[in-house]
């Protein structure tokens, strides 16, 4: 990622900004983990977000949704466990 890695992850946290309060306004949250070399995102779900059935569907259609149009660098936005 180079010289740009920060201005990424600002970038990646301004989209999980713009998320953050849909989540949780369902008692959950989120938090960056980590962005690879290979730009995958790895995210931690938290609150009820963390185990529930629809967290995939709100990870890959939402999460990955807003932060690969806020950052068409990055390639996935994948969970991570505690």
């Amino acid at each position: 990622m180079g010289e740009n890695r920060e201005e990424i992850v600002q970038q990646v946290e301004a989209a999980l900004e713009e998320i953050r309060p849909y989540l949780k306004g369902d008692g959950g949250d989120i938090s960056l983990v980590e962005i690879t070399d290979d730009f995958v995102v790895k995210v931690r779900l938290e609150g009820s977000c963390d185990g529930c059935p629809l967290s995939m569907q709100t990870l890959k259609g939402g999460v990955e949704m807003v932060v690969k149009k806020t950052v068409p660098q990055i390639t996935e936005v994948i969970a991570v466990e505690n």
